[in-house]
């Protein structure tokens, strides 16, 4: 039995006498209507939680991590360590193989360069020089790393779905329709097909209250929604080089986390006064420094993602705020692909960058640091927690370390969100994994009762 089927059986012990005595049912087709694009691009800009949700369907990282921490193969149908070095990644075929290895080498290379590329850099020569033995990879390390399995489960490590040899749970057969996959290695899933409602969150209200739609993925106007662990997490980043020294403590003088969270963030969303969310760094606000000295003239530009609603708001808002300061803030919405393309180029003032973080704590400050321009902290920081054998020790390492380092980066942590999801009554078996994304090819509709429409079992 598979994981997913153990999760759905478990579920099921609650569920009505008629389905607790039988089996999870197969068939129907699920309409889910989200927000965001109707085709997500490539794992690496699909990393909003609804984006990685709808991209995972047709294709998945290597493994899976369930919230207790257990690890399962997703693309890959082997994940073993056979030496204490080395991780071997057995794919279902070479071209899937070939495949990951040619969408890896984007992340670490010049074409499409990009922060979860931290994800890769314990292994030797930071992932640039791997390569597939038939339908096999071996992973190499540089240094001891024993998160690495976990770290390959994020969604950015999965191939682009253009791919041919990309593979998901479900298979594309039309204009957002995706069918099951029968032969899916973890066990197809339990609906026939799922019709993807791209929307905006006015359609998504009424998707919802015209019963159209069975599992709406986004914010809705009443309660009754569930959300996945708050992992994307969204900083203000800026360029030493072209921001003066006591920029951040006019920022941080200015700024109410609560109020910014509470009035501009849609959806489910905490205040994230560290490095890392408060799912990885429980830790409270400090006092907020006194504010420096007001000079006016201080003009500057802030980037910001055009597909995101919210980090228009939060722009909007810390524009206003930082004028109080001296700072006269231009704002300008950029598509995610060049905003990511002027991150690496180093090509900005202000920018918001909002970031998908692993559930693990030690990747996860690596994406961080990577994404504050502090790359050269990696090899100073990651063999030092990775020499620690032990989970616990190493997660509270590298919460002390992130404590430590966040006044050195060039990165003020604003807030992390999760995803919103709400689900009709005829839906079981939805849950969330330790990313924080609904695992739909789990999900499974109660049968009608014949002669009687709209009933259920």
């Amino acid at each position: 039995m598979t994981l997913r089927h153990a999760l759905a059986s478990l579920l099921l012990l609650g569920a009505m006498p008629s389905l607790a005595a039988g089996r999870v049912p197969y068939g129907g087709e699920l309409r889910v209507a989200h927000t965001g694009p109707a085709e997500p691009g490539e794992p690496a800009l699909a990393d909003s939680p609804t984006e990685a949700t709808v991209l995972g369907l047709l294709s998945r990282p290597p493994c899976h991590l369930t919230p207790n921490g257990h690890l399962s193969p997703a693309l890959a149908r082997e994940l073993s360590r056979p030496a204490a070095q080395v991780v071997r990644l057995g794919l279902p075929s070479a071209a899937q193989a070939a495949a990951l290895v040619r969408a890896w080498a984007r992340l670490t290379g010049s074409e499409a360069p990009s922060p979860y590329r931290a994800l890769l850099f314990p292994l030797r020569g930071e992932g640039r020089q791997l390569s597939a033995t038939g339908d096999t990879l071996e992973l190499a390390l540089a240094f001891p790393w024993p998160d690495l399995e976990r770290a390959l489960c994020h969604p950015a490590l999965a191939p682009p779905r253009s791919v041919p040899a990309a593979l998901g749970p479900f298979s594309a057969t039309g204009a957002n329709t995706v069918e099951a996959r029968l032969a899916w290695n973890q066990g197809r899933p339990y609906v026939d097909r799922l019709r993807l409602m791209p929307t905006d969150e006015r359609g998504l209200s009424r998707l919802w209250s015209t019963q159209e739609a069975q599992v709406v993925l986004g914010v809705l106007a009443d309660s009754g929604t569930a959300s996945g662990t708050a992992l994307y997490a969204t900083y203000l980043a800026w360029s030493p080089r072209r921001v003066p020294p006591d920029f951040r403590q006019a920022v941080e003088s200015a700024l109410d986390r609560e109020d910014l969270t509470r009035l501009f963030v849609r959806g489910p969303a905490v205040p994230m006064p560290h490095l890392l969310p408060p799912a990885l760094l429980p830790q409270a606000a400090g006092p907020r420094p006194s504010p420096p000295p007001a000079q006016a003239g201080r003009k500057v530009t802030l980037l910001y993602d055009a597909g995101s609603e919210d980090q228009r708001a939060v722009a909007e808002r810390l524009q206003v705020r930082l004028h109080d300061r001296g700072y006269a803030v231009a704002l300008e919405r950029l598509p995610r692909a060049e905003l990511r393309a002027r991150w690496a180029r180093g090509d900005y003032e202000l920018m918001l960058h909002s970031l998908l973080l692993p559930p693990v704590p030690g990747p996860a400050l690596a994406v961080v640091l990577d994404a504050a321009g502090r790359k050269d902290l990696l090899g100073v920081e990651l063999p030092r927690i990775g020499a620690l054998p032990d989970a616990a020790a190493r997660d509270a390492r590298v919460r002390e370390r992130a404590l430590a380092l966040a006044p050195s980066v060039p990165l003020l942590p604003l807030y992390a969100q999760g995803l919103a999801l709400r689900a009709a009554p005829e839906v079981g078996g939805l849950v969330f994994d330790a990313q924080g994304l609904p695992v739909l090819d789990g999900a499974w509709l109660q049968p009608t009762v014949p002669g009687v429409p709209g009933a259920r079992r």
